[in-house]
């Protein structure tokens, strides 16, 4: 299956809750959303599915899928930025 934009969720520097709640949103209307972060937001995309998880009993974490990509920094060098997808889809 072919993700498109709107079945993914970009996790950056928002508080916690707002990507929770835009999660379940989603997945109120689509069976499957994809949570994607890079760098220091890896740790609260994790938070963000154990939430998920956790408090509805309604949704459950697919293979999660982790990379690197390389990106160019301003001063002109290139770095490797870790990269997480957390896929989460509806049980009901």
């Amino acid at each position: 299956m072919l993700n498109n934009t709107k079945d993914i969720i970009f996790i950056g520097k928002k508080p916690l809750m707002t990507y929770v709640t835009s999660a379940i949103i989603q997945l109120s209307a689509m069976p499957t959303i994809t949570l994607k972060a890079r760098g220091l937001s890896i740790g609260l995309a994790v938070d963000v599915a154990q939430i998920i998880k956790r408090k509805t009993n309604a949704f459950e974490i697919g293979t999660v899928k982790i990379d690197s990509e390389s990106l160019e920094s301003t001063d002109g060098k290139t770095r490797n930025v870790s990269t997480i997808e957390i896929p989460i889809k509806r049980t009901w």
